[in-house]
């Protein structure tokens, strides 16, 4: 198995709902679930990857309070050089929707202040090399974000094919933040987009030739991966073919993280080079079974049979 890692936005999500229609303002809702968790999306792949029983390394940092110590502790010894920021913790108040959506009320709290330096305080370059390191949270790690080609150049260093998933821009796919990231995409092996962020980006209505045109951009042998939540997924692999996979039919209970679930499950495949159309499958089957369980279940460990040498 290749070395595997994530980077970005670990946080606490607190889940309550479901809630339906939107609350008046002044009044209370009374709601059947709540739950306190580790998220972010980095926070979500970590979890994920712990549970499948994968080997990886996360880098990360959290702030100065009991949140940013529980967090720490759900993380073990791998959380034990995680820069402390004198913020708070960042904190996500998500409420769930009777359809399976969701809505986030988000603080800024000890996130915007995650740096490159806090990065290399964590990741050992030369374990990792050969290996894939997940970048996340792009829109929300400000002091990393501006000195991401300060982490591009240390990854090429070492040999590390970097995964792009950005998640949802807070102010939205403007002209800059699709420039941003188009830049960021030329310098990775691998992008995990959801279908819509896909074709906004691309400017284009189909998914499939969204995923083309933004891979044309990526490295020489790079993937671009579309997440198509019920509908399953697609990729472009480093040949230009299209492979997809189709989701079982679940009754969901959760969809949050179902994405960075589905990007865990797809890095860990990836790193037992998996093909392509393998990769797709068991994440599209974790992030399936994760979505409809509560408490929420990944299957156990994942196993592989054999291994192929389709990626760089």
């Amino acid at each position: 198995m290749r070395p595997l890692a994530v980077i970005g936005n670990v946080n606490v999500d607190l889940i309550v709902g479901p809630v339906a229609p939107w609350p008046k303002a002044g009044t209370e809702t009374v709601v059947d679930h709540d739950e306190l968790r580790v998220g972010g999306q980095a926070g979500n792949t970590g979890l994920a990857w712990q549970a499948l029983g994968v080997d990886f390394k996360i880098a990360a940092n959290v702030g100065d309070d009991q949140f940013g110590h529980w967090l720490r502790e759900a993380f073990g010894s791998r959380a034990a050089p995680w820069p402390v920021r004198p913020e708070g913790t960042t904190l996500s108040v998500g409420m769930t929707h009777p359809d399976g959506e969701r809505t986030f009320f988000t603080t800024r709290g000890h996130l915007p202040r995650f740096s490159l330096a806090d990065v290399l305080a964590v990741l050992d370059g030369n374990a990792l090399s050969g290996g894939y390191a997940l970048l996340c949270g792009s829109f929300l790690t400000d002091d990393l974000t501006r000195d991401y080609d300060g982490f591009f150049n240390w990854a090429d260093r070492h040999g590390i094919a970097v995964a792009l998933d950005t998640g949802w821009p807070i102010d939205g796919w403007t002209e800059a933040n699709c420039a941003a990231t188009r830049t960021w995409l030329s310098r990775c092996a691998l992008a995990l987009f959801n279908e819509v962020e896909t074709v906004t980006l691309a400017g284009t209505p189909s998914p499939q030739q969204a995923a083309r045109d933004i891979r044309s951009s990526m490295r020489q042998g790079a993937a671009f991966v579309v997440k198509r939540g019920p509908r399953g997924a697609i990729a472009i692999g480093p040949d230009g073919a299209l492979v997809q996979a189709v989701a079982p039919d679940v009754r969901v209970v959760d969809t949050i993280g179902a994405g960075d679930v589905f990007n865990a499950a797809f890095l860990a495949a990836f790193a037992h080079e998996q093909p392509l159309s393998a990769c797709l499958s068991a994440a599209t089957h974790v992030a399936s079974r994760a979505i409809s369980t509560l408490p929420r279940n990944y299957g156990g460990p994942m196993q592989f049979e054999g291994s192929t040498h389709e990626h760089a």
